[in-house]
C-alpha cells in the first residue's frame, strides 16, 4: 500500500510498505523507513469526516491501498532533523555549541554516533543574529530573488555549525556527502545560494571541505582518539604503523571515546567477567550484553591499535563469536542493524510463489 506521511508542514513523504497486520506493526515500519527516533502516535485522513484527521486506535481504520497519515511525535526530539527552527530554539543551542567555536572540540566525540548518514541532511539553528538575518534573507529572496551578502564571521559560524552536524555522522564525509549537505544548506535558506553558480551551492562544498579538515585538526590537537589514531605516520623504528587500520566510509564508530568516568582499567573487569560468564552451560545474555556494550571502545581500541589475531579475539572476546552478539556489535560499529537489512535485501530477490522451503528450513530462519 502507499502512505503521504507527514512529519511536518515541510516535511511530507511518500512511502510504499506491505499493509501492516496491527498498529504496532505500522509504528515499527514507519519508524525504521523515515528515521524517527522518538515515540510517536498516527492520526489519518477519515473519508466518512471530509478526510478530517482523526487518532488511528485500530488497524481496520486504515484505507486498504491509500492513505494519508500525519506523525505526532510525543517528546520534543533531541535531533534537529526532527523539529523545524525557530529563533528561540537558535538563543537556546547556541550556548552549547560555543564550546566548538571557543577553541574547545573535545566535548564533541563519536561515541555518540547511532545512525547512519541521513537521506536528507538537517540543517542545525543557529545563533539569534545568524538566524535573524536569515530569516529576513529568506523573505527578500521570496519577493524578488536577492540574494544575502555575508560577512566573514557569519559565513564561519555557519560552517562551524556544518562542521558540527556533519562530525555527529561521520568524520570523512564523501564528496557526495558534502554535496548533500550544501544543497540542504541552500534549500533551506535559498538567500544562501551563490549567484552565477550552476549549483547554487558549489562553493559551499568546497568551503566545508577545508573547514572540516580545519575541525578534524582541532579534534586531533584536544585527544580525540579516532582521529589521532588515523594521523600516525610510519617510523623506521616502527614498521607497524604502515598497517594502522582506517575508518571505512560506513563505519559510525571506528574508534570511539572511553565513557565518561569510566577507566580501561575497570573495562578490563568487565571483559574478564564476559569470559567468565561465557563458561556456563546458560550464560546470563542481559549481562552479556549489557557488559558487551560497555566494554566496546575497549574493544575497538585493541583491535585497531593492537591488530589482534582472529584466534586472539577469539580467546578474549568469547561473547563475539555468537550470532547474537555479531548482530548487536553490527549495529554498534555501523548502526544498521543486520538482520532486518539481511531479510529486506533477501525480499528484493523474492518473488510471491517463489518460496520452496520446506517448514523445517521455514522455521530455522525465522529463529535467525
Amino acid at each position: 500500500m502507499i502512505l503521504r506521511v507527514i512529519l511536518s508542514p515541510e516535511d511530507i513523504r511518500k512511502v510504499y510498505i506491505d499493509r501492516p497486520q496491527s498498529i504496532e506493526s505500522l509504528l515499527s515500519t514507519l519508524k525504521s523507513k523515515l528515521n524517527i527516533q522518538s515515540d510517536f502516535t498516527l492520526q489519518y485522513e477519515d473519508p466518512e469526516f471530509d478526510h478530517e484527521l482523526c487518532n488511528l486506535t485500530t488497524i481496520t481504520e486504515l484505507p486498504p491501498e491509500k492513505a494519508t497519515l500525519k506523525v505526532n511525535c510525543r517528546a520534543p526530539p533531541s535531533d534537529s532533523s526532527q523539529s523545524d527552527v525557530t529563533l528561540d530554539t537558535a538563543v537556546m543551542s547556541s550556548s552549547s555549541d560555543s564550546s566548538i567555536k571557543n577553541g574547545n572540540p573535545g566535548s564533541i566525540t563519536a561515541s555518540s554516533r547511532s545512525q547512519q548518514w541521513p537521506v536528507s541532511f538537517p540543517i542545525p539553528s543557529f545563533s539569534y543574529d545568524v538566524e535573524l538575518r536569515l530569516k529576513r534573507g529568506n523573505e527578500q529572496y521570496a519577493k524578488d530573488g536577492s540574494l544575502l551578502s555575508l560577512s566573514k564571521d557569519v559565513k564561519s559560524e555557519i560552517l562551524d555549525k556544518l562542521a558540527t552536524a556533519i562530525y555527529s555522522y561521520k568524520a570523512y564525509p564523501s564528496n557526495e556527502e558534502f554535496e548533500s549537505v550544501s544543497r540542504a544548506l541552500t534549500e533551506t535558506h535559498p538567500c544562501l545560494k551563490e549567484p552565477g553558480s550552476a549549483t547554487g551551492w558549489y562553493g559551499w562544498k568546497i568551503s566545508l571541505k577545508f573547514k572540516m579538515g580545519n575541525f578534524r585538526s582541532k579534534l586531533r590537537d584536544a585527544g580525540c582518539p579516532e582521529l589521532t589514531v588515523t594521523s600516525e605516520k610510519c617510523h623506521a623504528s616502527d614498521r607497524k604503523k604502515y598497517k594502522v587500520k582506517k575508518p571505512r566510509r560506513s563505519e559510525t564508530n571506528f574508534l570511539p571515546d572511553l565513557p565518561a568516568g569510566s577507566s580501561y582499567t575497570a573495562l578490563e573487569t568487565e571483559r574478564k567477567d564476559i569470559q567468565c560468564e561465557m563458561t556456563k552451560k546458560n550464560p546470563d545474555w542481559h549481562v552479556i550484553d549489557a557488559a558487551m556494550e560497555k566494554t566496546f571502545c575497549a574493544r575497538r581500541k585493541e583491535i585497531v591499535e593492537d591488530e589482534p589475531t582472529v584466534s586472539e579475539i577469539r580467546r578474549r572476546w568469547p561473547a563475539l563469536f555468537t550470532q547474537r552478539q555479531v548482530a548487536l556489535e553490527f549495529c554498534r560499529l555501523v548502526s544498521i542493524d543486520l538482520k532486518r537489512t539481511f531479510f529486506e535485501g533477501l525480499d528484493k530477490h523474492d518473488y510471491p510463489g517463489s518460496c520452496n522451503y520446506t517448514p523445517s528450513e521455514a522455521m530455522k530462519f525465522q529463529n535467525f
